[in-house]
């Protein structure tokens, strides 16, 4: 019974990942090439819904269109990049989970140096803070007259 239920677990991890793609039946192509075509170009293709995963991953109805439009393209005849190029004029460079460098794009790309800069300049902040708030301070003249009048000499003098 145990050897039945290791078999059956291990059968289940190693198809589990076949039931992770989104795309249904319904919205395949006839033709394996145009559909492996249509899978590829949706790989490339950011979910406007989830953000970071693909619309060939996901499972929101924005993303069924998408590739329902895709693959319409496809259909059509029309080559890679004219069919990526319909879905980046319709939505944007954001659609793209690649992004091209261009200016109107540069914000997103440095983005996480802005944010790594920032931190950074934080941290730095914090640490000249700490060290200012750590260093002692100097002794009144009333304080270092005590001191004398004990017969200790003051850190501040000789």
């Amino acid at each position: 019974m145990k050897r039945a239920l290791k078999i059956l677990a291990l059968a289940a991890a190693l198809l589990a990942p076949l039931g992770a793609q989104a795309v249904e039946p319904g919205e395949k192509l006839a033709d394996p090439a145009q559909e492996a075509r249509a899978r590829a170009i949706a790989t490339e293709l950011r979910c406007l819904v989830c953000q970071n995963q693909s619309i060939d991953d996901s499972d929101a109805p924005l993303a069924k269109d998408l590739r329902m439009l895709l693959r319409e393209q496809i259909r059509k005849g029309a080559s890679d990049k004219e069919a990526r190029d319909y879905i980046v004029a319709r939505y944007g460079d954001f659609v793209l989970l690649r992004p091209p460098f261009k200016p109107e794009t540069l914000l997103l790309w440095g983005a996480p140096l802005i944010a790594l800069a920032g931190g950074a300049l934080a941290l730095w902040a914090a640490y000249r803070r700490r060290r200012v708030a750590a260093a002692p301070a100097a002794l009144s003249e009333a304080e270092r007259a005590k001191l004398r009048a004990l017969g200790v000499e003051g850190p501040d003098e000789g």
